[in-house]
């Protein structure tokens, strides 16, 4: 470790330090770990489509969506508390009310409803539907977080909406559900309303307590809504098949407890439109998943759609990783003193 003498550049009277000045804004270092969770989130969500796909096929939606995240969530609890004990868990009043105000968004009203419009939408045209959600995390952050959106990413926006359109066209002539189409854009609404919550409330500072609690007020809320919907009714476990548990539990293990904690943990360590990223390369796993295994057909909206969609969201992606005057952290930087007048 240097002393503080031996780390300062050498001055001369009169003049400045060499090196950056405090109001240039300096791009943040990303580790191996950001990275690595980034993969993990690009090709494991990416499979969930499919996985989720299969599951519906026998289980009622908002049931499995339930037996997922409460699995997930006991599970994380019993791992926390054998290696951190009770410790682990302890999170003020606020911070639980915050992980489960944010659980609900992400995994009732994001992923639950993703689960049901999988009843009548392929999981390839799901995954494409949900690549809107960067484009909503631009109108977030222009509205919720003070920040002016630029010209190129409401030109993002719009076309993504319009790929969003020409997908929804087989809804709208007849060959798929258009409710389906509904649920799936409207659980991206939500997502990205959880994603963005989740930086400007205050969160638990464990990031494996967190999730833990995310995936249990999102079980319990996916439980309550299956209730109300009759799932229950006629409910017969053993005509559950065999694929759909198998299915189940790759979305427990692979898709909750690593993709999940994976994708909270990059919410506090990466850019939230680095994160997002993740949205136009799932579709792409999922396209091809569901092509190669379950045999859904690519057509011709499909694949003009989605290459549509994935264009404004890169473009929004694109547009917001340039550097833009503010600090990595979203704040304006703090200018000199001497720079300041006029405020007190």
């Amino acid at each position: 470790m240097t002393s503080p003498a031996s780390s300062q550049p050498a001055t001369t009277p009169g003049r400045a330090p060499a090196g950056p000045s405090p109001s240039t804004p300096t791009a943040p270092r990303l580790s191996g770990a950001v990275w690595l969770a980034l993969a993990v989130v690009y090709v494991v969500w990416g499979s969930t489509y499919l996985a989720i796909r299969i599951v519906v096929e026998t289980m009622p939606s908002f049931f499995s969506a339930a037996a997922r995240f409460l699995t997930a969530g006991l599970l994380l609890v019993g791992y926390l508390l054998v290696r951190q004990g009770p410790a682990g868990l302890r999170v003020s009043g606020r911070q639980l009310a915050s992980a489960a105000l944010v659980g609900v968004l992400l995994l009732t009203g994001g992923n639950g409803l993703v689960v049901l419009g999988e009843t009548s939408v392929p999981s390839g045209l799901a995954a494409l539907l949900v690549a809107a959600v960067p484009l909503w995390m631009v109108v977030l952050t222009a509205f919720g977080g003070g920040e002016r959106p630029k010209r190129a990413e409401l030109a993002g926006v719009l076309l993504g909406l319009v790929g969003l359109g020409v997908l929804s066209a087989p809804a709208i002539g007849g060959s798929i559900k258009p409710v389906g189409v509904i649920l799936i854009i409207g659980a991206t609404l939500s997502w990205a309303v959880g994603s963005f919550a989740s930086k400007k409330i205050p969160m638990p500072g464990n990031v494996l307590a967190a999730s833990a609690y995310q995936m249990l007020a999102g079980g319990l809320c996916d439980l309550l809504v299956g209730l109300a919907r009759g799932e229950q009714r006629g409910l017969d476990l053993g005509a559950v098949s065999g694929r759909s548990w198998l299915a189940l539990g790759y979305l427990v293990l692979f898709g909750s407890l690593l993709a999940f904690t994976a994708y909270a943990w990059l919410l506090r360590s990466a850019p939230l439109t680095l994160v997002a990223t993740y949205a136009y390369v799932n579709p792409v796993v999922a396209v091809l998943l569901g092509w190669l295994i379950l045999a859904e057909p690519l057509t011709g909206p499909t694949l003009v759609g989605g290459a549509i969609v994935v264009a404004g969201v890169c473009l929004v992606v694109s547009v917001s990783r340039r550097p833009s005057g503010r600090h990595p952290s979203g704040r304006r930087p703090e200018r000199p003193a001497t720079a300041r007048t006029g405020r007190g």
